[in-house]
């Protein structure tokens, strides 16, 4: 089965790893077709193993090699391609739009925290599928109320997130 691995805090604050050196430890890790997409952490790979083995594996792999707590979550192709299908709100230019990947009811736990927030104009959240996605103006994205949330080390194990144009990259690298 094809899957891509979100891992969390890569190549931020000082975690800084080449995303061909990711790779490797997913080939040692018994992984196929390796592949990294952008260099946030982003790895497309085939395994007959199910997804909660993985996370365990590979988060366990990822920690010994790097020297780091590693946070990674992984979703099938399909799954994949239900954060594309599910976007709530219209591109535009001016907006980032932003999928959480993450533990099971994670995104309740995001929209209390977006609910409590101070928001800008423009800045609006909403569940689809079990999945949170949020709309923020270009430039607001770190300096958002709501954004400084989502660096909480309550929360690191929880979820990491994407810019939904990442999402299409992955789909179309998986693919292919």
């Amino acid at each position: 089965m094809k899957y891509c691995a979100f891992l969390r805090g890569v190549n931020v604050k000082g975690t800084n790893m080449k995303m061909a050196d990711v790779c490797q430890v997913f080939k040692e890790a018994g992984m196929l077709d390796v592949n990294s997409v952008l260099a946030s952490g982003n790895i497309i790979f085939s395994s007959e193993k199910n997804a909660a083995e993985l996370k365990k594996m590979l988060e366990k792999a990822m920690s010994d090699h790097f020297s780091y707590e590693a946070f990674l979550f992984i979703k099938s192709q399909d799954e994949t391609q239900v954060f594309w299908n599910s976007i709530p709100f219209e591109k535009n230019e001016a907006l980032h739009i932003y999928a959480f990947v993450g533990n099971p009811g994670v995104e309740n736990v995001l929209m209390s925290e977006f609910e409590a927030a101070s928001k800008t104009e423009n800045e609006k959240a909403e569940i689809v599928e079990e999945i949170l996605y949020w709309q923020v103006p270009k430039g607001n994205t770190l300096d958002s109320s709501f954004g400084k949330v989502l660096g909480k080390k309550s929360l690191k194990d929880q979820f990491t997130s994407r810019n939904i144009n990442t999402f299409e990259k992955i789909l179309k690298k998986m693919s292919s």
